[in-house]
């Protein structure tokens, strides 16, 4: 495929098909992450992005995400997703992703906050955009991504609930 600006909306396609399917017959949700992660894949690829990682020896994992499921993908539904990137912040990379589906119905959506990192631990977005030396300007993030952002500081790391500790762990 052709190669895109850093705020361009990279579109692929994909096809439900027998095997993506749960046991009522419909997208298993974890499947539809991983078409997330396939079009997030292409993006990098048609940005160059992966060139100058690989050069750095940066990876990028997935920190987050949240997701809205709003319409049933059946057997054989072909799917557009469309993805881009909405901003970053001093941690992490924000991604806008969406599936259609050929009646123009938005079958799900996510944002994906990911994380760019080396083996020495995680690096600051901005390294990798001032490395691809394109000019690229920081855009503001919607106010609505901002607050999830800022919500996810406020979750307690690690989670623990009142029944499971860390010692009942270790005796199961």
């Amino acid at each position: 495929m052709s190669k895109i600006a850093w705020h361009d909306t990279h579109i692929s396609h994909t096809r439900c098909w027998p095997w993506d399917l749960d046991p009522w017959n419909e997208l298993n949700n974890g499947r539809a992450l991983t078409f997330f992660d396939l079009g997030r894949v292409g993006w990098t690829a048609r940005m160059d992005v992966a060139d100058v990682m690989r050069e750095h020896q940066w990876g990028m994992a997935v920190a987050g995400s949240t997701v809205r499921y709003r319409r049933r993908v059946k057997l054989f539904n072909r799917l557009e997703m469309r993805t881009r990137i909405v901003g970053w912040d001093d941690k992490f990379f924000y991604y806008e992703q969406s599936t259609w589906k050929r009646d123009g119905e938005c079958a799900y959506h996510a944002v994906i906050r990911a994380a760019l990192t080396s083996r020495a631990g995680l690096v600051p977005p901005a390294k990798l955009v001032n490395a691809l030396d394109r000019g690229i300007v920081q855009p503001e993030m919607p106010k609505w991504i901002q607050q999830w952002a800022k919500a996810e500081e406020l979750r307690p790391w690690p989670p623990m609930s009142d029944d499971v500790t860390p010692n009942a762990l270790e005796a199961a």
